[in-house]
C-alpha cells in the first residue's frame, strides 16, 4: 500500500487485512462486490418477500389485513421450525426428505398418549408396542455407540416415558413426541453416516416407512382431536396478554442488541476486522424498529367482528420460533459443533483429516432434523386440532426444504444459517396465503410454490459457479 506522506510503497505485514475495521464506504463497496462475486446471501429472498407482499397487498385487500398477517405466523410456523432442523442436515451436505413422516410419527404418539391417558401398549396394541419399544432401545443404542449422548439421553428417556405409562398430560406428550424425533434421528442418522448408505436414499425409504407406521398407529381412517386439552390447541393458537408481548419484545430486542454489540465490541477490542459501528448501529435499530412495531400491530384488536370478540397479542409460536432461532443460532455460531458441521459440510474429507468425528457429526444433525421435526409437528398439530393418517405426509418436507434454500441454505453443504429458514419459510408462507385468498385453488399454489423452489435452487447454483465454488 502506498504511504500518503512519503509516496513510498509499504508491504502490509502477513494476516495484517484480518487486523483492519474498515470504514463505512469501503464496507459497503465491499458488499458491493461480494454480490457481483455471486455472494448472494440472504438478499433474493429478501426482494422475493418484498415483491409478494407488494403483489398481493395490491390485489387483495385483505392480506394486510392484522387478523391475516397473524395468520401467516399461525400457518407458516410448523412448517418453518422443520424447515430449521433441515438446516442442521444440509449444512453436512446431507437431506432429509423422511423429516415430515418423522414428525407424523412423532403426532400420532402423542395423540395416542393423550387419547387413551397414557396407555400406549393398549393403543398400540403388544407386537406394534414391542416393535416400537425395541425401536427406541436401538436407536439409543446406535447414538451410545458414536457417542452422540443427546441421542442416546432421548431415546431412553422416550422408551421409559412408553413404558412408564404416565396418564394424560400435555406436557409428558410433547416432550415423549420430541424424544420419539429424536430416537427416529437415531436411526436415520446411523444409517448414513455410519452404514453409509446414500442420505437420499435412506431418507426416500424412510419417507414410505414412517408413512406406514403414522397408518398402522391410526388407521387409514383415523382421527384423533386434541382440541380438548388446553395447551396442546393454544400451541399454535394461542397468544400471549398485551403485557406478555411487550415483555417478548423487550427480552428478544434487548438479547439480540445485547448479542451483536458484544459480538462487534469483542472482535474490536482483539483487533480482528469488523463492519463500521454505525452500519452495525443502524442494523440493531431497524430490526428493534421492525420488532416494536410488529409487537405493537400485534396488540391492536384483530378481531373480524370487534363488537363481539377481542383478540390482542403476539401469538404463542412467534416465541416458540425466537427460542429455538437463539438457540439453534449459538450452537452453530459459537460451538465446537456448529463449527465441526461447517467443516463437514464445505470438505468432508478435509474436516476427516484435521481430525473432526465426521460420522458422530452427521448422525448428530440428522438427530437435530427430526428432533425439531417433532417440534414442527406440535405445533402443526396444534393449528389443526387433530392428527389423522396422512399427518406428515404430502408436500410437508419438500415445502419445509424448499423453505431452507429459498431463505439461502445451501443444497450443496457448509452454506447457510437458521434466520435463512424462517426468511424462507415467511416467503412461501406469503406465497400460500396470498393465492389462498385470490381464490386459487391447490393446483397452480403447488405450481408456482414449486416454481419458486425451482428459481431459488438455480440461484443458489449459478451464484456457487460465479464464486468459484463448483468444480464439477
Amino acid at each position: 500500500m502506498t504511504n500518503s506522506s512519503t509516496g513510498a510503497v509499504t508491504r502490509i505485514p502477513d494476516f495484517g487485512i484480518d487486523t483492519t475495521s474498515p470504514a463505512t464506504g469501503d464496507a459497503l463497496r465491499d458488499y458491493l462486490a461480494r454480490l457481483r462475486r455471486g455472494d448472494l446471501g440472504s438478499l433474493p429472498a429478501l426482494v422475493t418477500l418484498a415483491v409478494l407482499v407488494g403483489l398481493f397487498a395490491a390485489l387483495s385487500e385483505d392480506f394486510l389485513t392484522l387478523n391475516n398477517l397473524t395468520n401467516l405466523l399461525h400457518q407458516g410456523a410448523g412448517q418453518t421450525i422443520i424447515a430449521m432442523g433441515l438446516v442442521y442436515v444440509l449444512l453436512a451436505g446431507e437431506i432429509d426428505l423422511s423429516a415430515g413422516t418423522a414428525s407424523g410419527v412423532a403426532a400420532a404418539v402423542l395423540a395416542l398418549h393423550f387419547q387413551h391417558d397414557g396407555n400406549l401398549l393398549g393403543a398400540m396394541g403388544g407386537a406394534v408396542f414391542a416393535a416400537f419399544t425395541v425401536g427406541l432401545a436401538a436407536a439409543a443404542l446406535l447414538a451410545v455407540l458414536l457417542r452422540v449422548w443427546v441421542g442416546a439421553a432421548a431415546s431412553a428417556l422416550a422408551l421409559v416415558l412408553m413404558v412408564a405409562g404416565l396418564g394424560a398430560n400435555p406436557w409428558v406428550e410433547m416432550l415423549l413426541a420430541v424424544c420419539v424425533g429424536a430416537a427416529i434421528g437415531c436411526l436415520t442418522g446411523f444409517a448414513v453416516s455410519k452404514v453409509r448408505i446414500p442420505s437420499f436414499v435412506v431418507t426416500l425409504g424412510l419417507f414410505i416407512t414412517w408413512s406406514g407406521v403414522v397408518l398402522q398407529l391410526l388407521g387409514p381412517g383415523g382421527t384423533v382431536s386434541i382440541r380438548q386439552n388446553p395447551v396442546l390447541f393454544a400451541v399454535a393458537n394461542g397468544s400471549l396478554d398485551v403485557t406478555g408481548s411487550w415483555l417478548l419484545f423487550l427480552l428478544a430486542g434487548a438479547g439480540y442488541a445485547g448479542a451483536v454489540a458484544y459480538r462487534h465490541l469483542t472482535r474490536l477490542r482483539n483487533g480482528l476486522v469488523a463492519p463500521p459501528t454505525p452500519l452495525v448501529a443502524a442494523k440493531v435499530a431497524a430490526v428493534l424498529t421492525c420488532g416494536g412495531l410488529a409487537t405493537f400491530l400485534l396488540t391492536l384488536n384483530r378481531s373480524p367482528h370487534p363488537e363481539l370478540a377481542d383478540i390482542r397479542g403476539v401469538p404463542l409460536v412467534v416465541p416458540i420460533v425466537l427460542v429455538l432461532l437463539a438457540a439453534g443460532t449459538f450452537v452453530l455460531d459459537r460451538t465446537r459443533f456448529g463449527r465441526h458441521l461447517h467443516a463437514v459440510g464445505n470438505n468432508r474429507d478435509a474436516a476427516h483429516r484435521a481430525g473432526v468425528d465426521v460420522a458422530r457429526i452427521r448422525m448428530t444433525a440428522f438427530v437435530i432434523c427430526s428432533a425439531l421435526a417433532a417440534v414442527g409437528a406440535i405445533v402443526y398439530t396444534s393449528k389443526v386440532g387433530s392428527v389423522d393418517g396422512s399427518a406428515g405426509g404430502g408436500n410437508l418436507v419438500l415445502f419445509a426444504v424448499g423453505a431452507a434454500v429459498i431463505g439461502g441454505v445451501s443444497l450443496f453443504g457448509g452454506k447457510g444459517r437458521l434466520p435463512d429458514a424462517v426468511l424462507g419459510g415467511a416467503v412461501l408462507a406469503t406465497v400460500q396465503n396470498g393465492l389462498n385468498l385470490l381464490g386459487f385453488q391447490a393446483a397452480p399454489v403447488n405450481i408456482i410454490t414449486g416454481l419458486v423452489l425451482v428459481a431459488a435452487a438455480g440461484v443458489d447454483a449459478l451464484s456457487r459457479r460465479r464464486a468459484g465454488l463448483d468444480r464439477r
